[in-house]
């Protein structure tokens, strides 16, 4: 048998970090040298970071980003490296160069992975399949590459690709292994969770390495970046289809395995390309041949079990307090400040900021009104005390009142309505970005995507913030994280972190007497259903009526949907969890009349 030992680097780099991130990957790599890995594996563009946008479109950026390779290429001996950049190049068929100075004239840039040996590289592939769905835009900034690459590495065929090109049958991987012999297939990748995606992901990869009869490697990018969260999960699927190790979720990790592979190369990989004609050539085939072999001839045996899954509310839950820490700490705050209501909205994103930051970095702050309940002072008082944050209460009555005094003039003998309701949602998000301004606090909003889909939230009052962590958290699944995350907490603490009361009371806003969210909303758990079918699947009217929706109340919610399309436009970002978040996912015109409903 032939032995080789990959290391999979399961990194969270930053992006536009270029320096940061190189530091980041030396360390990876003299990790792996220690583990006497014979190839190691990078994600996806980790030098620049994913997505990097619009940077890419900046000169200075490219050439910074060449030199930060070229820095780290300078690290990369006695192991075989495969990394991820972006590439830039004068024209296709010019050389890799390894020098500062970009070349002028048309730029042809490419989403690539290099392949590294004894400080030089040997080898450069770009992405093939470039997504331009959902949160990915990725032909706004590159061309697509037209190679499938093989390396022949101390014997054994590697082929490299790069994310997408994993995910289609007929993509690289196929003339990779029939007219390149690879018997090892390294993907490279930045693939964004959501809501059963890595179920989804391992069932593509496990069929995938099973119809091509060969080892495949997935490695992933792990960690936040603005609305994205990468869940990690990177790994190795035999030929038969099993996955034979799996890293952590949602925690940077070193897969260490030894992959074994026969003797000889199997016949239906070593026959010539002119035996195998049934299967036609997508891509030109680039092979490499590799100097050196693969590391010392004698190693202690290693290979690491596949961790256990995580059930789909755990997977949400990590993803949500991996989101929050990263996006705090990335953009180089400490603390956060919360608005508590007393409601299971404000209490889930609380328990998530302390578990994301740690207790002694968020500040809630309590903000009673005429209306506002005894049991919301009692439950907002007793979570605090339970998570032991800081907590302020500062009563907002006196200043509602001046303001209706302010605004009588004006407002003549007009009855009351939403308008003074939402004042009061104002004065409080005025109080947060005060408490914002002097302490240098980020304001987290508490709105669900039930809520934000519909509009039922005040623009410049509760929206108001810097990161929105629950806003792609459907109301129901709200309820299923807040009774996981105190499962957890009798678990290991013998008590719960949320008073039982928060999640039982029906949910309201309190902005007037005897208010709940169903006097304006139909049930929640009705009102998701329609949201699912709408926002995330498209599907018309009569499509969702035909679900078992009544067709009156599927109007009115559509109708709520399209309507407060400019409120969502100027909502702070938020975590993408579902399969369609409101943002990058869905970019619908403010002004549209194309209302079916």
């Amino acid at each position: 048998m032939r032995t080789c030992r990959i290391a999979m680097v399961q990194m969270n780099p930053i992006v536009g970090d270029l320096n940061g991130n190189v530091q980041a990957m030396t360390g990876w790599l003299k990790a792996a040298r220690q583990a006497q890995a014979d190839i190691v594996v990078f994600p996806e563009l980790v030098v620049t970071g994913y997505p990097p946008e619009d940077l890419v479109l900046r000169q200075s950026f490219l050439r910074d980003t060449q030199q930060a390779l070229h820095q780290f290429v300078q690290h990369c001996r006695q192991i075989t490296t495969v990394v991820g950049f972006v590439e830039e190049r004068k024209t296709r068929s010019q050389k890799y160069r390894t020098s500062m100075v970009v070349p002028s004239g048309p730029r042809h840039i490419f989403n690539a992975a290099a392949v590294i040996q004894d400080r030089r590289v040997i080898a450069r592939c770009q992405k093939t399949l470039l997504p331009d769905y959902g949160v990915f835009d990725e032909s706004r900034y590159f061309e697509s590459g037209r190679e499938a690459l093989v390396c022949r590495i101390g014997g054994i065929g590697v082929g490299v690709n790069i994310c997408e090109d994993i995910w289609y049958a007929d993509g690289p991987t196929r003339d990779q292994v029939n007219h390149g012999s690879a018997e090892l297939i390294i993907n490279i990748n930045a693939s964004p969770f959501h809501k059963g995606k890595s179920a989804t992901r391992e069932r593509m990869l496990s069929r995938r390495a099973r119809e091509n009869g060969v080892m495949l490697s997935y490695t992933n990018m792990v960690g936040g970046q603005d609305e994205i969260v990468f869940d990690g999960n990177s790994i190795l699927v035999n030929p038969q289809g099993q996955v034979i190790a799996r890293a952590k979720a949602f925690e940077e990790d070193l897969l260490v395995a030894d992959l074994q592979f026969p003797g000889t190369v199997p016949k239906y990989l070593a026959a010539s390309t002119t035996t195998k004609k049934r299967v036609p050539v997508n891509f030109t085939i680039k092979n490499v041949v590799a100097k050196g072999h693969l590391g010392p001839a004698v190693k202690k045996p290693i290979m690491r079990q596949p961790l256990p899954k995580l059930n789909s509310v755990e997977e949400v839950y990590l993803a949500l307090v991996t989101g929050v820490r990263d996006y705090v700490r990335k953009n180089g705050f400490s603390t956060v400040v919360i608005g508590i209501s007393g409601g299971i909205d404000s209490a889930l994103t609380a328990v998530i900021a302390t578990d994301a930051i740690g207790a002694e970095n968020v500040t809630g702050v309590f903000m009673p009104s005429k209306f506002t309940s005894r049991e919301s002072r009692e439950d907002s008082t007793k979570l605090m005390k339970a998570l032991k944050c800081s907590f302020l209460t500062i009563p907002i009555g006196a200043t509602w009142e001046s303001y209706l005094k302010l605004l009588t003039p004006a407002f003549g003998r007009r009855p009351h309505d939403a308008t003074e309701e939402n004042l009061q949602a104002r004065i409080r998000g005025t109080l947060l970005m005060a408490l914002s301004n002097k302490f240098g606090h980020l304001v987290l909003t508490t709105g669900n995507k039930s809520e934000m889909s519909v509009g039922y939230a005040t623009l410049y009052g509760d929206m108001a913030g810097g990161f929105a962590v629950i806003k792609d958290v459907p109301k129901m699944l709200v309820y299923e994280l807040t009774r996981y995350r105190n499962r957890r907490a009798v678990d290991h603490l013998g008590r719960e972190l949320i008073p039982l009361r928060i999640i039982e009371r029906a949910p309201s806003a309190e902005l007037k007497a005897d208010q709940t969210d169903q006097d304006t909303l139909p049930s929640y758990d009705v009102l998701d259903r329609i949201l699912e079918a709408y926002v995330e699947e498209d599907r018309s009217l009569e499509e969702i009526v035909k679900l078992g929706m009544k067709p009156k109340i599927v109007r009115q919610v559509m109708a709520m949907v399209d309507r407060s399309e400019y409120k969502r436009r100027q909502a702070p970002i938020g975590i993408k969890i579902t399969p369609r978040a409101l943002g990058k996912d869905r970019r619908m015109p403010l002004t549209n009349r194309y209302l079916k409903h």
